[in-house]
């Protein structure tokens, strides 16, 4: 679990976040949402470390991260998995060989420890094949789960997603989604996913909370949306005619009003 309590972060005479408390649960796929500025970004780069926030306390199971020695973080940092939203692999190195970097860097198994590790979680992200292929000859979708398998790799406890459908086809993405999802419970991790895809938000969206202009405006699960009545969120997520009926049906059918098919 990790807590935000009243997270203050400014650059310059600009201030990015206002006051931003929020809970990411265990086990649950915690997303962070926003339109472009919102303050999203931001948020996540001090909760892992990159930026320091002005004020406030980031606390990783009741630790403040902020008040943590260097080896302390460091420590962290190990328990904490990230996948990028351009998978960033290694162009020069194999797929075993990039989800093997982590375990080259931090781990002090052996050579053939390291190979089975790396083959275990391929393995887990059905890449059974592409051990030896290089980026170069794998698809968009294949490289998101090469990337997924790197970030779990050292078995952390927290796990960060970048716009992981970013660039996928709707039916890659769905499959993508899946994956983070049952390796989130699988594991009992606890994993943040920043993402503009509303499609993500309704399939995983255990716990959301939803940004703008640097500021928490709500916070509750996939299926509290449906019934919310914050102006901000619905004009946000529902901002076409087509969804906005969507909506309207969805709760007639929850409301029993309407037969579900």
């Amino acid at each position: 679990m990790i807590e935000l309590k009243n997270i203050k972060k400014s650059f310059g005479d600009k201030t990015i976040l206002h006051d931003i408390s929020a809970v990411m649960e265990a086990g649950k796929c915690n997303l962070i949402i926003g339109a472009s500025g919102s303050g999203k970004t931001v948020l996540t780069k001090c909760m892992v470390g990159l930026f320091k926030p002005d004020e406030g306390e980031i606390l990783y199971n009741d630790v403040n991260m902020l008040e943590m020695t260097e080896d302390e973080r460091k420590q962290l940092r190990q328990q904490i998995g990230m996948l990028f939203q351009g998978s960033a692999l290694f162009d020069s190195m194999t797929v075993e060989q990039n989800v093997m970097f982590p375990l080259n860097m931090f781990s002090t198994l052996s050579y053939k420890e390291r190979k089975k590790r790396a083959s275990e979680v391929l393995d887990r992200v059905n890449l059974k094949e592409a051990h030896n292929k290089f980026p170069a000859e794998i698809s968009g979708g294949m490289k998101k789960r090469v990337g997924i398998a790197r970030a779990i790799v050292l078995n952390p406890k927290y796990l960060f997603c970048d716009e992981p459908n970013s660039g996928l086809d709707p039916q890659t993405s769905m499959l993508i989604d899946k994956l983070i999802k049952e390796i989130t419970v699988e594991y009992d991790i606890t994993t943040i996913v920043v993402t503009h895809d509303m499609n993500s938000v309704m399939e995983i969206g255990d716990h959301i909370v939803y940004m703008h202009q640097g500021q928490k405006q709500w916070e509750g699960s996939n299926k509290d949306i449906i019934f919310s009545k914050n102006e901000l969120l619905n004009e946000f997520i529902f901002a076409s005619e087509f969804l906005q009926d969507a909506k309207q049906m969805r709760m007639m059918q929850e409301n029993g009003d309407v037969p579900k098919q």
